[in-house]
């Protein structure tokens, strides 16, 4: 009777750490599929880039403090031909607008600078990407900038 139980309770053991050691495997796997899924984005040519970019010249409008003003040009980089199609049918309805909205909400300071570039630019992309069916914006660069 106790080599009875003792068996049992050695292959419960054995079953459980069998168990366990699949669970990590599967989650390794995925995991490790997940990453490297991530880290394999296509690398563009300059003529790729050149080809899915959307430039837009002389924003202005004015800003939050009070009698400031920017002109602004940007260059839209889009993930492929089918994602700049639609920015470029949606550019005087819906994009021109959100960007005009989101500089007048922000002051000179907030614009100004490398840090400020970065910070106006992160939130354009988060509020025009969603506005995209085809694709998304890879990267804004702001190609002239005036702050008055």
């Amino acid at each position: 009777m106790l080599k009875n139980r003792f068996f049992l309770m050695l292959v419960s053991i054995l079953v459980a750490i069998t168990l366990v050691l699949t669970a990590a495997f599967v989650l390794w796997t995925v995991m490790d599929n997940k990453s490297e899924s991530a880290g394999e984005e296509k690398v563009q040519t300059s003529a790729e880039i050149k080809e899915n970019t959307v430039i837009m010249k002389d924003i202005t409008t004015n800003l939050a403090s009070q009698g400031s003003f920017v002109k602004i040009s940007l260059a839209f980089e889009l993930e492929n031909k089918k994602a700049k199609t639609d920015f470029e049918n949606l550019i005087d309805s819906r994009i021109k607008g959100t960007i005009i909205r989101t500089l007048s909400d922000m002051n000179s300071d907030q614009i100004s600078g490398s840090k400020g570039q970065d910070n106006l630019t992160t939130a354009l992309i988060n509020k025009l990407n969603p506005l995209l069916n085809e694709g998304k914006i890879r990267r804004i660069n702001i190609t002239d900038i005036v702050l008055e």
